[in-house]
């Protein structure tokens, strides 16, 4: 293969700068969603809309200007978001001035239109005309804040799309291959050179500082410094420590959750503390002016490499766990995590290198050639990382196929991982498509998939991680034994069991949120953050709904009406049901009428309530009712009949709590009345559920209304000769000897008629409940049985006569002559 000619490398060449840069705007891109959908932030309510429109009409004048000298890709990057915020503050001020205008229509339609003919006063003409004014002014510079929102817009998309088309360009871009002899001649040949502008740069720098120094003495610096190993060492640490600690105790909740949570507090602590002290070091130095002009850049990658190598270690250390393999996430086993957490390490400190290294080739204006030579270096350092970490992936493949003994003899495989297979798929793709393009000159194309390789794998891990976390997070504070679940169970009157679902529900949206910024964190190096950073300031600014604009602030508002008023109504109702109703005279039916209209009253006014803090006023929802009407009176005209039903038996009461009722062949006691069905309790224990409307609109028995007695009655028969006194004496001993039966009505006998040889008997006796009447009656046939027996008196049932005839006997045959002897002689 021909080298290059040097001359290209005297042109603006792409660096490894590059790629870690877009790494920034990928760690920077949830931040920017973060500010996106926050509908606090917003323009101060003092700045005036009209002069914040101009000030977006300049800075969209001035990115337009700046577009033709725009080449880096941090200068565009820089313009789509002066692009953004431009955005952004378009639709502030239109958001700020629409209200302005509705009160103005408000205040118009108040004077109503001019009359015909009819004179006005001067006040109002002079009112109106001032009115209809501030209308037309405000009418255009609401659009013209729109037309500066949607010109705004369009213009970060242009730049994005600039963006992409360098982005394509620089990774398809060929340069001297690390194997060809020009490459490190011209290095050789530019390194004095490079030296200097370094050594410059680096006594520029100690300038800087000896002079600040001079001015301000060693205080600051060492105070800086001081907080900074503060920070990275013993609070790192302790935290470290306190967070295991805690895990370990008994007050740590059980399950997974105990695991994720002490590995995100691990991420957290791991990568905050180390990228704040390195910010506060730097900032320190700011403070007295210790950095130089051209090393404030480097400083800058200095604390964005902190946050990023400290990133890369915190989430290896919180998922491989080498010293503690029962805390272990992943499925690695105790021989590959710490090499693992070896290469991991190298990982880190190799993009924090890097990172701050081509920042100081930057501020240096080091030769295009050292750029080169510095992006084929990482790239196969990258490149052996892979190779190891693709090595010790493969060895515990090969440990988990590899047969073990058990302790029953038995010779078991281990199943295998599918994401350790993922891995070493991607691994080899990457090693072997970064080596051909190192080889062949394409070092912007090797080092962009060798980076990126880590970065996702990073991405990936993270994600999933803050992915178990709040699943584990959501199941234990909703599952049916913990302390939230109970409290909120009592407060709102939801069963254990809907709020799990709505656990399982949250930690689904939280998944799905969680997986979408991590979506955003692997596309992002792809220049498509634009987009997404318009997604998440569409999501902020909310959704028109019948001409309320819905916001994540203003559901969360009403979601935390919801849940009050729920509270407090199902508090009322507590203390109705416990405390007040039992002091009145009222029967246990009226209570529970009293305590359900209450409980629906309170679930309506909530509503309503939720319904205000969306911004949806009373008359929409009079209209939105008024439309449904006509959906009422066909498709749910069953269920509003049920509804009706329900409040009739609220209100009359033909029916209530406790009471025994008949429908049908049914009998059953009442437990419970809803506005739309009504529980039955059977005698065998199972619940029979009928629509109120069956109540009102059918027969049904209501047995014990009017508190009334049970009758028991029997009835039997005894032959004619039987001495009627004596059994009428000996029935109503029986009668008069049960603790059931009332004496008043007393237990009467009666004759209740002559059938042939027997005489029917009823009789005829009372309890204090129909309940009481069935075991009652047996009690009573058990010792009429008995004593009948004892006094010999027979019972008997009615004779059955059946008359059956016997069919006809068949006619008798003729008889037939005896066959002649063939022996016997003849005649």
């Amino acid at each position: 293969m021909q080298p290059c000619s040097p001359a290209p490398l005297t042109t603006t060449m792409p660096s490894f700068r590059t790629h870690l840069l877009r790494w920034f705007v990928a760690l920077h891109l949830c931040m920017g969603l973060a500010h996106a959908a926050d509908p606090l932030i917003q323009p101060d309510s003092g700045i005036d809309p009209q002069a914040q429109l101009q000030s977006v009409a300049t800075t969209l004048e001035q990115v337009h200007a700046s577009l033709d000298d725009a080449e880096a890709t941090d200068t565009l990057q820089t313009l789509v978001e002066r692009s953004m915020k431009a955005k952004r503050d378009a639709d502030a001020a239109v958001t700020q001035l629409e209200p302005l205008l509705k009160q103005l229509d408000a205040r118009m339609a108040q004077l109503g239109p001019a009359a015909d003919g009819a004179a006005e006063g001067s006040d109002i003409l002079e009112q109106r005309k001032l009115l209809g004014q501030q209308q037309t002014e405000l009418g255009s510079s609401i659009k013209r804040g729109k037309l500066l929102s949607v010109e705004a817009q369009q213009t970060a998309s242009s730049i994005e799309q600039m963006r992409a088309q360098q982005f394509n360009a620089q990774i398809a871009s060929k340069a001297i291959s690390p194997l060809s002899p020009a490459l490190w001649r011209q290095f050789a040949e530019q390194l004095p050179a490079d030296m200097q502008r370094q050594t410059a740069l680096l006594r520029q720098g100690q300038a800087s500082l000896v002079s600040a120094i001079e001015q301000h003495g060693w205080s600051k610096p060492l105070r800086g410094l001081l907080i900074a190993l503060l920070l990275l060492f013993p609070l790192r640490i302790w935290l470290r420590h306190l967070g295991q600690r805690f895990a370990m105790s008994e007050r740590a909740p059980d399950g997974r959750l105990r695991r994720t949570g002490l590995a995100v507090w691990q991420l957290l602590v791991g990568t905050v503390l180390p990228g704040l002290a390195s910010l506060v070091f730097i900032e320190h130095l700011r403070d007295i002016d210790a950095i130089a002009p051209r090393l404030q850049s480097v400083a800058d990658v200095w604390i964005k490499s902190s946050f990023v190598a400290a990133f890369f270690l915190s989430i290896s250390a919180s998922l491989l766990v080498p010293k503690r393999p029962s805390w272990r996430l992943l499925t690695i086993d105790d021989t590959a995590a710490p090499a693992l957490t070896r290469y991991a390490w190298g990982a880190a400190l190799l993009t924090w290198f890097s990172m701050l290294l081509n920042a100081v080739d930057i501020a240096a204006r080091t030769s295009v050639v050292s750029t080169v030579a510095l992006d084929g270096l990482v790239a196969l350092t990258y490149v052996g990382l892979i190779l190891g970490v693709q090595f010790t992936i493969n060895q515990q493949r090969k440990r988990q196929a590899a047969p073990h003994s058990t302790e029953s003899g038995h010779h078991e495989v281990q199943t295998r991982s599918g994401w350790l297979l993922l891995a070493w798929l991607g691994g080899h793709i990457t090693v072997l498509a970064a080596l051909v393009a190192a080889l062949l000159g394409y070092l912007n194309f090797s080092v962009f998939v060798a980076t990126q390789m880590v970065w996702i794998t990073v991405v990936v891990l993270a994600t999933s991680l803050l992915m178990k976390f709040a699943d584990d997070c959501c199941t234990w504070m909703f599952e049916s034994a913990s302390r939230m679940n109970t409290a909120i169970s009592q407060g709102t009157g939801l069963r254990p069991a809907r709020l799990e679902q709505l656990g399982v529900l949250l930690s689904a949206l939280l998944r799905v949120c969680l997986l979408l910024l991590g979506v955003a964190a692997l596309t992002a190096p792809f220049g498509n953050a634009n987009y997404l950073l318009g997604w998440g300031s569409a999501l902020a600014q909310g959704v028109s709904v019948g001409g309320s604009t819905l916001t994540p602030m203003t559901l969360l508002r009403a979601a935390l009406v919801l849940v009050l008023g729920l509270t407090f109504f199902r508090a009322l109702q507590h203390w109705l049901v416990e405390t007040y109703l039992p002091k009145t005279e009222l029967d246990i039916g009226a209570r529970n009428s009293i305590s359900t209209v209450a409980r629906y009253v309170g679930i309506i006014l909530s509503g309503l309530w939720t319904l205000a803090a969306l911004g949806i006023g009373f008359e929409r929802v009079a209209l939105l009712a008024s439309a449904l009407s006509v959906g009422i009176g066909f498709g749910l005209q069953a269920i509003t009949q049920n509804f009706v039903s329900g409040l009739i038996l609220l209100a009359e009461r033909p029916v209530k709590l406790g009471d025994r009722v008949r429908i049908g062949d049914q009998v059953g006691d009442i437990r419970r009345i809803s506005v739309r069905a009504t529980e039955i309790q059977m005698d065998d224990r199972s619940t029979l559920i009928v629509p109120n409307s069956e109540l009102i609109t059918k027969s049904v028995q209501n047995v014990t209304m009017n508190n009334p007695m049970g009758r028991v009655t029997i009835a039997f028969s005894v032959p004619l000769n039987t001495d009627i006194v004596r059994l009428k004496e000996l029935l109503l001993g029986i009668y008069s000897a049960h603790v059931a039966v009332l004496e008043t009505p007393a237990p009467s006998m009666y004759v209740d008629s002559i059938n042939g040889s027997v005489v029917n008997i009823v009789c005829h006796g009372y309890v204090g409940s129909p309940r009481n009447a069935y075991s009652t009656r047996s009690d009573l046939l058990f010792a009429l049985l008995r004593d009948a027996a004892q006094a010999g008196i027979p019972l008997v049932s009615a004779t059955s006569i059946q008359l059956v005839q016997d069919p006809p006997s068949p006619p008798p045959a003729a008889p037939t002559a005896p066959a002649a002897d063939p022996a016997a002689p003849s005649a």
